[in-house]
């Protein structure tokens, strides 16, 4: 839990309260856990305005050594309160204490993976002419607006966070009301970081939208960083054109799961079911879209049935529980309708349903068409189709067949296959034989109306990054 009676923002080096304060409740059963401040646009300007000052008057965008040294206190400062942070995820966000651990653990490994990245340098260097001498090199691109979502916010906000921080970048981050006591314990965190200048890291949480809006308006924002959906992707891109800010978006997915007629079913049955229930469903990534070859169908279909409808939901606290609730119950009424509108077009294999307030089984629902809303909406819960395909080029068609292009996975012994398909697929990562690895060192993002720009890697520090050229006469 928190420190505080309240949790607070993060501003200028100082834990801040607000006018207003919005209650937080666990969506297992409804308890208010806590009360968290809730931001307006007049703090959201504050802090903008500390992000400004930070980078113009401050050593940070000049000092590699001190952001090598602050992103690696951060780290030790998110290591110290891990167990902290993982209960409060499993009684704010739901999910089960396994995943909220799972999340932590990426936490500070990225972290130290940029703080390595700060303390270096890439560019171009030439004469490319006799006395003429030119370089073309880096420079942070100022002050960087992030807006989290609730579904990963440790892990999200970091992700950002830290390739920014590293490029020498200022920033504010909107943090959701959704996860405002988890938002407290990490700015609590904020402020025990050593060497860490006041203004150059600002986190606000916010239960509306008009603090991320004012980041994305701000003419003194100059990135935005989002991870969220589709619809509010369009919407940030077009509202930002007003100051031509550089935007970064991860959005929505339709992860199809190509199972090939040679895959393995022992292993690939537990990876479909987790693919299906991690964090709800509640996953841009989550294995939603379940591909067969018709030679396995059956079998898959059958083993997946039992394994989906064995998964135990329960709290997010409790260690017994497999899959913890929705964010809130109106989600869980969502996922509902759109599987009851299903079943009018399509066969429900396994039908889960609401169970209390925000806990909701997972469904299975065979469809023949992939232009039927429920392959091409993202659910955003635990609900999988089931296509079947007959040839390597139907399986393609199928899986490029959504406005989407996040992921996609490929499950066959064939070792030349998942490269030979992966090329024709229309996504940013494709897994073989597995699912959801994702690491600091590679690049991560989407095609098509998945997003824009790439997360972790190198890409991930050229987004909050401008390239500078100079030019010399030298005689």
């Amino acid at each position: 839990m928190t420190t505080s009676a309240e949790a607070r923002h993060f501003i200028e080096g100082e834990l801040v309260s607000s006018d207003r304060t919005s209650a937080s409740t666990s969506p297992a059963d409804n308890s208010i856990l806590g009360h968290f401040a809730d931001a307006d646009v007049g703090q959201a300007a504050q802090a903008i305005a500390a992000a400004r000052a930070a980078f113009v008057e401050s050593d940070w965008s000049r000092d590699r050594v001190l952001r090598h040294r602050v992103l690696n206190a951060l780290a030790d400062e998110v290591e110290r309160r891990t167990n902290d942070l993982i209960t409060m995820l499993a009684r704010e966000n739901g999910k089960i204490l396994a995943e909220a651990g799972f999340e932590l653990s990426l936490t500070a490994p990225k972290l130290r993976y940029y703080a390595a990245l700060a303390l270096t340098e890439s560019g171009r260097a030439a004469e490319v002419s006799r006395g003429v001498q030119m370089s073309s090199v880096p420079e942070p691109i100022g002050v960087a607006g992030m807006i989290v979502p609730w579904n990963s916010p440790v892990v999200l906000a970091i992700r950002s966070i830290a390739p920014a921080l590293a490029a020498g970048c200022t920033a504010v981050v909107k943090m959701p009301g959704q996860t405002g006591l988890v938002n407290g314990i990490l700015h609590e965190i904020y402020t025990d970081v050593i060497g860490l200048p006041p203004g150059v890291l600002n986190s606000l949480t916010e239960s509306g939208d008009d603090v991320a809006r004012s980041l994305v308006a701000a003419p003194d924002v100059d990135a935005i960083s989002y991870t969220g959906s589709t619809k509010v992707g369009r919407l940030i891109m077009a509202n930002a054109s007003d100051t031509l800010k550089r935007v970064s978006l991860e959005l929505g997915g339709k992860t199809p799961m190509i199972v090939f007629d040679d895959a393995d079913l022992d292993a690939v049955v537990p990876v479909l079911t987790a693919a299906v229930t991690t964090f709800a469903g509640q996953f841009c990534m989550t294995g939603s879209r379940i591909l067969a070859q018709r030679g396995i169908a059956d079998e898959l279909r059958q083993r997946l049935s039992t394994s989906l409808t064995a998964v135990r939901v329960g709290p997010g606290d409790d260690p017994e529980s497999q899959m913890g609730p929705m964010i809130d119950a109106a989600s869980a009424r969502r996922v509902n309708d759109l599987v009851d509108e299903a079943a009018s077009y399509a066969k429900i294999v396994v039908r889960g349903g609401t169970v209390g307030d925000a806990f909701y089984h997972p469904s299975l629902i065979e469809v023949d068409d992939p232009a039927t809303p429920i392959v091409q909406q993202e659910v955003f819960g635990p609900v999988a189709t089931l296509e079947l395909f007959d040839t390597e080029a139907d399986a393609v068609r199928l899986a490029n067949a959504t406005q989407y292009g996040l992921s996609a996975s490929i499950w066959s012994r064939d070792i030349d296959r998942p490269r030979r398909v992966g090329r024709q697929l229309r996504a940013g990562t494709v897994w073989t034989n597995t699912w959801a690895l994702v690491v600091d060192q590679f690049e991560e993002g989407g095609f098509k109306q998945s997003g824009l720009g790439r997360l972790n890697g190198l890409r991930g520090l050229e987004e909050f990054q401008e390239y500078k050229t100079y030019a010399q006469v030298t005689g």
